[in-house]
């Protein structure tokens, strides 16, 4: 059948390869890396400069966020919040995994009884305005480095506003 040093062996083999495959991963990363990723400010290895065709004349901004919430579409806003109910619940003291969303605009940050917090946004103070909300709804992570929220952001500025204002219906 199957001795023990043979399966010491196999073992130590698969082992083996292991490590040397960590290793070289690990050289290959430090010869090669270009920045960005792993918490360090070096940038991209190689700058390549292009002239650009709108002579020095800044890129025209798009309108501010409670512009685009006054312009909403509350029913699609209902249907984006299907990606948040699987950990947020509508009705007042209801928390799931997340805190409860009952009048979540212009309500304090981080201060609802009975729901555990991050530290981040239990000590970022301030409340849920226009502006927070469509910060943290981008990028959770980004907005409120350390949050342990998982979801990774709603990317389209539509989505958001039209979010935030079923949001402002919940109350």
């Amino acid at each position: 059948m199957f001795d023990t040093m043979t399966f010491t062996k196999v073992l130590g083999g698969f082992c083996g390869a292991f490590l040397i495959y960590l290793m070289s991963k690990w050289a290959a990363e430090e010869m090669y890396h270009t920045g960005g990723g792993h918490g360090d400010d070096h940038g991209a290895a190689y700058v390549i400069e292009v002239e650009s065709d709108d002579d020095g004349a800044e890129e025209e901004a798009g309108p501010d966020i409670a512009t685009l919430v006054a312009e909403a579409d509350v029913a699609k806003g209902e249907k984006v919040f299907g990606k948040c109910k699987a950990c947020h619940k509508l009705e007042d003291g209801a928390n799931g995994t997340g805190p409860h969303l009952f009048n979540i605009v212009n309500r304090e940050i981080g201060k609802i009884d009975g729901f555990g917090y991050s530290g981040v946004l239990a000590e970022m103070g301030g409340a849920w305005g226009y502006a927070e909300l469509d910060g943290f709804l981008a990028n959770p992570k980004k907005y409120a480095k350390g949050t342990k929220m998982s979801f990774a952001g709603l990317k389209k500025e539509g989505d958001r506003a039209n979010l935030i204002a079923y949001l402002e219906t919940i109350q």
